[in-house]
């Protein structure tokens, strides 16, 4: 007989060393992938760009000067459930300012992002993409952007369980999350 899988937590991850993989934790369990490919950095790069010129010109547009939020790149874990612990990943995310911890803060967040990018690679299977679409829900995310470079199309996905795809020729919006951010997914998965 085969011994139990050991069961791990966020804090476990955290401070685990696997060089040159990528990870994450699925309901305790130690989820390892190889590093992206450059297709994919590329089109996750783009996303995150396009993200930031859009808080930066709407930031400038606030009397305020406040920022709508924050956007993070690739290897930002954030806790979704605990016991077992669920850490995920997504290549791009963006969190409301209002729902940002206070002061300095090390280690994964402690909550889901109001938009979680998942750039697809040729290897990712549908059932594990459609698994982490509902982790993010689930955990509260709004809004979840699948891209697919290699299809030149993306899938959005509504925390009402609503989703809509679209082609290479449609626009990617901000709806409720972002609002009045438009990109075309050309833009995100034309090759330079």
């Amino acid at each position: 007989m085969l011994p139990a899988p050991t069961i791990m937590t966020a804090d476990d991850l955290l401070t685990l060393q696997l060089p040159d993989k990528r990870t994450e934790l699925v309901r305790g369990r130690l989820v390892v992938q190889e590093p992206a490919g450059l297709w994919h950095g590329d089109v996750a790069a783009r996303v995150l760009v396009a993200i930031s010129n859009y808080l930066a010109a709407d930031r400038a547009r606030q009397p305020s000067g406040v920022p709508r939020g924050m956007v993070v790149a690739a290897e930002t874990g954030f806790t979704l459930q605990r016991n077992p612990d669920t850490v995920r990943a997504p290549d791009v995310a963006f969190i409301r300012v209002d729902r940002l911890p206070p002061g300095t803060h090390s280690g994964f967040a402690d909550f889901a992002p109001d938009l979680a990018v998942e750039v697809l690679s040729p290897s990712d299977r549908p059932g594990e993409v459609l698994a982490k679409v509902a982790d993010w829900l689930t955990a509260g995310t709004a809004l979840v952007w699948t891209i697919d470079p290699e299809r030149r199309r993306a899938r959005v996905y509504r925390a009402d369980g609503s989703d809509t795809v679209l082609s290479r020729d449609d626009l990617l919006e901000g709806e409720d999350v972002l609002p009045g951010f438009r990109v075309s997914i050309a833009a995100l998965v034309d090759r330079p």
